[in-house]
């Protein structure tokens, strides 16, 4: 780019609005970036401190390693070299009284082997029974969009919604599969539902297509996810302003202004671009002016709210030794623990130094839970340890404990969520030099995050240099 240095500024300093600074700067060595963020620190829900003298996520503690975006972005910053892969990823579901093991072959939940099913003992036999008359039903047939449970229901029975999808819904989403999107949410599941009549037959050819050999599912950091953030703002070479709030949003003849700092004593930032890279709320406040079609849709993504628990005992609390990765409880079963993680067996390497402890997490709430978040610590905590004395029979006080709290950091994908999207999209791309990125969107993982960002860099990239696209074009065609 020639001639003047062009300045974008990204609204948000999560992983997305980082990424897209990283992409801004790669791709466009001549661009001044500068990240506003409002909060004392980058990162976002990605954030680490230590328990017990570990340091542990209080946020996301992986992201999936099958998708390339999250783990190249590590690479690229520099931290190819602490990527740690899980020791292992089987979890159960707390339920009816019994831990049990996941069944074999379920896709997001939904069974395709009723004899592993049947094994897991996850279903009552009422339940059990009515999977396989999904073979026998006529075809649900879909148009639009639908609920999670309103489908699966319709297919397997109601026992697969509450105790086998729900809890790993409510795990990812803190969400209602009564509200949650088909399309948006288990989009393999959606797929089938328009062109199979059997859903049991059709989680049986997803999972049979599943690869064997593309290695773990998930992947961490040695340091956790929390070290991400910084290695990645370092990275990008950009301008991080932490404590700086953006209150306003301003189209002008050129590009933009932000309005930032307090109301008496404002600050005006010019860009000739902007991306908005913060939670759907926030994104709404700031485009009512310019973009108003946006911004309405923007303000009906509805957000959950949740807390983590960290506790860390020594090994000798154990009767017997954790196993799996830790459990799931279904919303069903009434109890306020919605998870637990079993962190040290999970992630092997936070115990290198010190064997002898135990480290696990517990998330509380779901959408609609919003007085059980409003207990104090204490109470969180006392929460978290009843529940590992019952079900993993633990014994005294943990040495070291932390609670987190994440208010409205979920976005809800409810039924409608992908012609939202679109709406959003559209009404933001007639507006030149803006783009949108985060979890609001595509999906909440860090993978998805980022792939977000990307194109969002994509976007204001080709605005500041209408000829790039021509050109990377022509290159790709004398290349082939």
């Amino acid at each position: 780019m020639e001639g003047k240095r062009r300045h974008v500024v990204v609204v948000g300093g999560g992983i997305a609005g980082l990424a897209a600074a990283w992409h801004l700067r790669q791709r466009g060595e001549h661009l001044r970036v500068t990240v506003l963020d409002g909060a004392s620190r980058v990162g976002g829900k990605l954030h680490a401190t230590e328990v017990a003298g570990v340091t542990m996520d209080a946020g996301a503690e992986a992201m999936l390693a099958r998708r390339p975006e999250g783990r190249e972005l590590a690479e690229l910053a520099g931290l190819g070299d602490e990527l740690r892969l899980p020791g292992t990823i089987r979890a159960g579901i707390l339920t009816r009284g019994a831990l049990r093991p996941m069944p074999q072959g379920h896709v997001m939940g939904v069974p395709s082997d009723v004899l592993a099913l049947a094994r897991s003992g996850i279903l009552s036999p009422g339940g059990l029974a009515r999977v396989p008359l999904d073979h026998l039903l006529p075809a649900t047939r879909i148009s639009t969009d639908v609920s999670v449970a309103a489908y699966i229901r319709a297919r397997m029975g109601g026992e697969v919604v509450d105790r086998l999808v729900e809890p790993l819904l409510g795990g990812v989403y803190a969400g209602r599969a009564e509200w949650l999107s088909l399309d948006a949410t288990m989009p393999k599941i959606a797929i089938a539902a328009r062109s199979e009549r059997s859903l049991l037959a059709a989680a049986r050819e997803i999972a049979a297509d599943a690869p064997r050999d593309a290695g773990p599912v998930f992947t961490t950091l040695r340091r956790g996810m929390g070290s991400l953030p910084g290695a990645v703002a370092a990275a990008s070479g950009a301008e991080i302003r932490t404590g700086v709030t953006v209150r306003e949003l301003r189209r002008t003849e050129d590009g933009w202004l932000l309005v930032t700092g307090p109301v008496p004593a404002p600050e005006i930032v010019e860009a000739d671009a902007v991306i908005i890279a913060v939670p759907a709320p926030a994104a709404s406040r700031l485009l009512a002016r310019e973009v108003p079609r946006a911004a309405a849709e923007l303000g009906r993504i509805e957000y959950a709210s949740m807390a983590i628990v960290t506790l860390a005992y020594p090994r000798a609390a154990f009767p017997r030794p954790p196993s799996g990765s830790g459990y799931l409880v279904p919303a069903v079963d009434g109890r306020p623990i919605k998870a637990a993680t079993f962190s040290s067996v999970k992630w092997p390497h936070l115990t290198e130094s010190d064997p002898g402890l135990v480290l696990l997490r517990c998330s509380i709430g779901r959408i609609g839970e919003e007085a059980l978040l409003q207990r104090d610590d204490a109470e969180l905590v006392a929460l978290a340890m009843a529940e590992m004395a019952e079900v993993m029979g633990v014994r005294g006080l943990p040495r070291d404990s932390r609670v987190t709290r994440w208010g409205g950091s979920l976005p809800q994908y409810e039924v409608g969520h992908l012609d939202r999207v679109a709406r959003i999209r559209a009404s933001a791309a007639d507006q030149p030099g803006l783009a949108l990125c985060g979890a609001a969107y595509d999906g909440l993982g860090i993978p998805a995050c980022v792939a977000t960002a990307r194109t969002a860099a994509a976007r204001i990239l080709d605005h500041l240099d209408p000829a790039r696209e021509w050109q990377n074009s022509t290159d790709s065609l004398t290349k082939g």
